[in-house]
C-alpha cells in the first residue's frame, strides 16, 4: 500500500507543475522554478514505483542479480542551472552519467528506464530467419503491446509505461526539475512529441523501431541501428524521416559490414545529406543526418563500437582531456530538425540484401 506521503507527492506535479507552467501538458515554454538551481541526479527502482511490474526470467530480465543487488534501477538527471529546451531524452541502453551530463548541459532532461529488454541474445534463434522477428520483439518490448509470439511483455514492463511511471515519480519527487512538463494534460501518458528517443547499439536499434510506430521529437542512433536481415527500417514512419540522426566509427563492425549504412538508407536518411566525416568538418556538418568518425582506435573494432558516446573509449584531447566530439553530440541532440542537407543518391556499394 502506498504511503500518504507518497500520495501527496504524486499530486504535487499537477499543483506545482501548473504553477510553473500555466498550461501544463500543452506546448508552452518550460521554465524552471527552483530557488536553488543545481544539477539533480535521481534514482528509483521500477518495481517500487509501479507494483504491476514483474520480472521475466525467461529472457533473463530480473529485479535482483546473483548477488542480490537491485537490477531494476532507473536513472534520471536534469540541471536547473541551464535554460531548459523542453525535451526529454529517453536513453535505451545502460546508464551513462557522462552522457547525461552532456545532455543536461544542453538544457535537456534525461532518463534511463529499466524495461524488459534482455531478449536480444535469447530469441529469434531456433527458427528460420524471419525478417520481422527482431523488429516485432523490439516493438513489444518498447510498447508492452502484443506484436510478437516470441515473448510476452505486458504494458507495465514495456519502455513506454516504465518511462511514463518514472516521469510521474520524478515530477513528484523533484518538482524543481519541471518533469511534469512532459506529462500529457490529462496525466495519462508522456508527451511523445517532446521526447528524443536514443540509444547505442541494441538500444539505438530499438529506438529507431519504436520511432516508426510512435511519433517523437527525434531519434539519435549511436553505433546503430542494424537488425541486418530485417525490413522494418523501410516501413512507413510515424516519426518524419528528417528526425533520424546517426553516428558511427568506421571501424565498428556494424559499419564495416554495411549494417548501419543499410539501415540509414532504408530509414531515408540519405534524403537529407551525404555521409560526413566529423573529423574533417565543423558543425552543422552540411545539415546531414549521417555522421561518421575515423579517429585512431588502434584498430580495435570493439573500442570503435563504443567510441561514439562519452566515456573511456571516446576521443579525447591528449593534453586537456576534453572530448573531441562534444560538438557532434550537441549537433545530434539539438540541431533543428527542419534544417536539412541536400538529398543524395543511395550508395550502390552499401550492401542492402543482408542475410546474416
Amino acid at each position: 500500500m502506498m504511503s500518504s506521503r507518497y500520495l501527496i507527492l504524486l499530486a504535487l506535479p499537477f499543483v506545482l507543475g501548473i504553477a510553473a507552467n500555466p498550461s501544463c501538458g500543452e506546448s508552452v515554454a518550460l521554465k524552471f522554478n527552483d530557488p536553488k538551481p543545481q544539477k539533480y541526479q535521481l534514482t528509483a527502482r521500477a518495481s517500487e514505483i509501479d507494483a504491476r511490474t514483474k520480472p521475466h526470467s525467461e529472457i533473463d530480465f530480473v529485479f535482483a542479480n546473483e548477488k542480490g543487488a537491485p537490477a531494476d534501477v532507473q536513472k534520471a538527471s536534469v540541471d536547473t542551472q541551464v535554460p531548459p529546451r523542453g525535451k526529454l531524452v529517453i536513453w535505451l541502453m545502460g546508464h551513462n552519467q557522462t552522457l547525461f551530463d552532456q545532455l543536461n548541459s544542453y538544457g535537456l532532461h534525461a532518463i534511463q528506464p529499466h524495461y524488459a529488454n534482455k531478449w536480444f541474445a535469447i530469441c529469434c534463434k531456433d527458427k528460420p530467419i524471419s525478417e520481422h522477428c527482431r523488429g516485432n520483439i523490439r516493438l513489444e518490448a518498447a510498447t508492452g503491446q502484443d506484436f510478437s509470439d516470441e515473448v510476452d511483455i505486458p504494458k507495465p514492463d514495456g519502455m513506454m509505461e516504465r518511462s511514463f511511471q518514472f516521469v510521474q515519480w520524478l515530477a513528484a519527487e523533484n518538482p524543481q526539475g519541471g518533469w511534469g512538463y512532459f506529462l500529457t494534460k490529462d496525466g495519462t501518458g508522456l508527451r511523445w512529441e517532446d521526447v528524443i528517443i536514443s540509444g547505442s547499439s541494441h538500444g539505438s536499434t530499438t529506438a529507431a523501431r519504436f520511432a516508426k510506430f510512435q511519433k517523437v521529437s527525434r531519434v539519435v542512433a549511436l553505433c546503430g541501428p542494424r537488425d541486418q536481415f530485417q525490413t522494418w527500417q523501410s516501413l512507413p514512419s510515424a516519426t518524419p524521416e528528417n528526425r533520424y540522426f546517426g553516428f558511427s566509427h568506421v571501424l565498428d563492425s556494424g559499419w564495416t559490414a554495411d549494417h548501419y549504412c543499410r539501415s540509414w538508407e532504408l530509414l531515408g536518411m540519405h534524403k537529407f545529406g551525404p555521409i560526413v566525416n566529423v573529423d574533417n568538418q565543423r558543425p552543422p556538418f552540411q545539415n546531414t543526418r549521417r555522421l561518421i568518425t575515423s579517429f585512431d582506435v588502434n584498430g580495435d573494432d570493439k573500442r570503435a563500437h563504443s567510441s561514439v558516446q562519452p566515456g573511456r573509449s571516446a576521443w579525447k584531447d591528449a593534453k586537456t582531456g576534453e572530448y573531441m566530439h562534444e560538438d557532434v553530440w550537441r549537433y545530434l541532440y539539438t540541431h533543428p530538425v527542419d534544417a536539412v542537407g541536400k538529398a543524395v543518391p543511395r550508395d550502390e556499394s552499401c550492401i542492402k540484401n543482408q542475410k546474416q
